[in-house]
């Protein structure tokens, strides 16, 4: 595809905000667990979108959303062990700057709530050991008359399988539900504030995450505000 595609792509969901600054290295606290707690249960989330992980997914990685208006999150990674879901790791992350929807609209600057697919990865830096498909590429590249602070937002990238084709690099521009509902939305490098509606986690929790979403234990991303993940 072309640079000018690329960057629309980019552009669509993926660029800079302006909200409230938070830490972007370390292990966040864990989310609070409900009082009916499951071990076969993805925790902190509802029957609406358990439901929908499948049941061949053992890699699930949950972002809860601070609240319905709110830039922060934690993304926890789950794995499942037997029947029952484990929390591996966590970190503090951001959203869209706007916060959440259930119907994401392109340029809204809200992530959209759901569970989606993650099935390929890329960006400007080598691979570091993806387990994903990584397509490597100067085309991912952040326009420098962004805020220097996000040049390095796609350093790293995981495609979230929202309104994209599967099996496609992460900045193809397809998208079959129509442009109105947006696109190229991504787990990406963080720069201290929300974005246009992707999820933005440090270097190293990026890096963490693309060598360890396993395609062959078809990882998903739950993801929302805490009051729609429990709906």
């Amino acid at each position: 595809m072309t640079a000018v595609g690329t960057l629309s792509a980019a552009l669509a969901a993926c660029g800079g905000g302006t909200g409230a600054a938070r830490g972007s290295g370390g292990e966040a606290a864990r989310p609070a667990h409900t009082a009916a707690d499951d071990p076969n249960r993805v925790p902190d989330v509802g029957d609406r979108w358990q439901r929908r992980i499948p049941a061949d997914s053992r890699q699930v990685v949950a972002v809860y959303g601070d609240g319905r208006d709110s830039a922060d999150a934690t993304v926890v990674l789950y794995t499942k062990s037997g029947t029952a879901w484990e929390r591996t790791r966590s970190w503090p992350a951001h959203n869209g700057k706007k916060g959440w929807t259930t119907d994401h609209r392109e340029g809204d600057k809200r992530s959209p709530v759901g569970v989606f697919t993650l099935s390929d990865a890329g960006g400007v830096l080598p691979n570091p050991g993806a387990r994903l498909p990584y397509t490597r590429s100067a085309a991912f590249a952040a326009p420098h008359w962004w805020a220097a602070s996000h040049w390095h937002d796609f350093d790293y990238v995981i495609a979230i399988d929202y309104n994209r084709v599967k099996g496609t690099p992460p900045n193809d521009p397809t998208r079959p539900d129509g442009e109105e509902k947006g696109g190229g939305i991504w787990l990406h490098m963080d720069h201290g504030s929300g974005t246009s509606a992707c999820v933005s986690l440090s270097k190293p929790a990026m890096e963490y995450l693309l060598r360890t979403l396993d395609p062959d234990r078809h990882p998903v991303v739950v993801m929302g505000d805490r009051a729609d993940l429990l709906a």
